[in-house]
């Protein structure tokens, strides 16, 4: 059980976890290669305080370092599901199950674009998550969509469980079983009427009775459906405090504007209201 579980390494959830280790709490921090944070890419930052001229890359290095030296967990991982215990959340990533007392999202501004008939059929077919939904499609025809490195490794292990996989992805897949069927396709749609019937893949209907959309990354709503959002931002009161129970949110994903000042006060707010919430549970 960590005391907070931080989604996001960019600059709010690194100094989310700065700020909650210095709390004396336990960190954890999923996030994806620092080299993938649209910041990297910038040359010159010019307007965070006190470091003109120093590059996204060496900024995020820098705050990756910080969180590394005081005892954050840091972990490469994608979280694929969240559930709420009673006073705590679980979170399922890769293979894992992990436990947070309290929960900082920090994704960034999430570009995915949606499939035709995602929303519509998700829990009715649709799902995010192979390790927690595929027993449920066990002997059944499942498609996967594979948008992120591991997902090959999510459709052998569908396969292994006994369901009928059909692999689809705009490119070539690596890794993938040779026993699972791969189709090329990069215009998608999801059918069915009450439940997911099949997948429209550059015109040809792949019958099926899943879909698993497996992206790099996740929007917030879509690991959590009741997140309150406004204008596609998380809304948030002034401790960051989503309306979900333990759940807070900082940066990018709670509004503009969009820069690193922000993104860094947001995550020392969210970590130090969801520290001192913890302490007055003690």
């Amino acid at each position: 059980m960590y005391d907070i579980v931080v989604l996001g390494n960019g600059p709010a959830g690194l100094s989310a976890a700065v700020t909650a280790r210095q709390k004396g709490k336990s960190v954890l921090v999923f996030g994806r290669p620092l080299e993938e944070n649209p910041l990297w890419k910038a040359p010159r930052v010019d307007n965070y305080l006190g470091l003109p001229g120093v590059s996204g890359a060496e900024l995020l290095k820098q705050f990756r370092d910080h969180a590394a030296a005081l005892g954050a967990e840091l972990r490469q991982e994608r979280v694929q599901a969240m559930l709420p215990m009673k006073d705590s959340w679980s979170l399922n990533a890769g293979n894992d199950i992990v436990e947070a007392r309290r929960v900082i999202l920090a994704p960034g501004v999430v570009r995915a674009a949606r499939v035709p008939g995602e929303e519509a059929f998700l829990g009715r077919g649709v799902s995010y998550c192979a390790t927690c939904d595929g027993m449920l499609f066990r002997k059944k025809a499942v498609v996967v969509v594979g948008r992120a490195k591991d997902a090959p490794q999510e459709a052998n292990w569908l396969k292994e469980i006994g369901c009928q996989v059909t692999y689809v992805s705009a490119q070539t897949a690596e890794g993938l079983r040779p026993d699972i069927p791969a189709v090329l396709a990069k215009k998608l749609e999801i059918l069915g009427e009450r439940t997911v019937a099949a997948l429209r893949a550059d015109g040809a209907d792949l019958p099926c009775e899943g879909v698993f959309l497996l992206r790099e990354s996740m929007a917030p709503t879509d690991l959590l459906p009741d997140l309150e959002t406004e204008g596609g931002y998380i809304r948030v009161d002034r401790s960051m405090a989503a309306n979900l129970p333990g759940v807070y949110a900082a940066g990018d994903c709670t509004g503009k504007p969009l820069q690193v000042s922000k993104a860094v006060g947001e995550g020392l707010i969210a970590a130090e209201a969801a520290a001192d919430s913890i302490t007055s549970l003690s």
